[in-house]
């Protein structure tokens, strides 16, 4: 249906618009001199929620706009087509770290700033605010095991539904399927996003991740590559299980 280059242009795009959106609106409540500084955590979700929205829209006539590896992988189980997967891959994996090189330059007064200014907003203060969270996930907990859980359940909280939503007709004609899974996408942050800070996707979060690791970021913290494995792994295998309980159970 769709041709080689337009999926590996389409999710270029789309990707880039979901990160350029997603890491928005964490550098927007992150940094200081923001004026959305410490909004919250709803915000957070919401601003999540739109990106998806916004880069599927934007994506969806030229690949379908998938822009998450872990849906790709559910669908890909689903239709048994694997010949693509690899091309939605390299497009979502460009395009998140695109959309995270923009989002950065968004923000690059107040990144710099952040070499002089902690978390508190003293002037002269010797404690930056990390950076890290702005770009890729951060478990409030630490537990790899428990974090593997809550990734695998979050993305097939997210892959089922996707799949799902296309046996209801008319909702991909009409373009409903879209802004229904970007509010999916914010329920899915406000009831299961404290844990892990909610990937549930592998690209959103190695790509910004690679980004944030290279980025000329003053005091920027480390890139916490001992943690990456998780936020990659869960999705994938949330991804897998939602295309297999979709087949046995649909």
């Amino acid at each position: 249906m769709y041709s080689n280059g337009d999926i590996f242009v389409g999710e270029i795009i789309g990707t880039a618009i979901l990160i350029l959106f997603g890491a928005g609106v964490c550098a927007a409540v992150t940094l200081n001199h923001s004026k959305a500084k410490a909004s919250g955590w709803i915000v957070i979700a919401f601003g999540w929620g739109f990106g998806v929205m916004a880069g599927a829209y934007t994506a969806a006539p030229l690949s379908g706009g998938h822009l998450n590896p872990a849906v790709t992988l559910g669908i890909a189980v689903d239709t048994e087509k694997w010949d693509k997967v690899w091309i939605y891959l390299a497009g979502q994996m460009i395009g998140a770290m695109l959309g995270a090189a923009l989002a950065y330059l968004v923000y690059l007064a107040q990144f710099n700033a952040n070499a002089t200014r902690g978390a508190k907003g003293g002037p002269g203060t010797d404690s930056p605010t990390p950076t890290l969270g702005i770009f890729s996930t951060i478990p409030e907990i630490r537990n790899p095991v428990a974090n593997l859980l809550t990734e695998i359940i979050g993305t097939v909280a997210l892959v089922l539904p996707i799949l799902a939503f296309g046996l209801t007709k008319g909702l991909g004609e009409s373009g409903t399927q879209i802004l229904i899974v970007a509010f999916l996408v914010v329920g899915i942050g406000l009831s299961l996003g404290g844990p892990t800070g909610y990937a549930i996707n592998p690209a959103r979060d190695l790509g910004p991740r690679v980004v944030h690791h290279f980025l000329p970021i003053p005091n920027k913290g480390t890139s916490d590559w001992s943690y990456a494995w998780v936020p990659v792994a869960g999705p994938l295998i949330g991804g897998l299980l939602a295309g297999l309980i979709y087949n046995a159970a649909f």
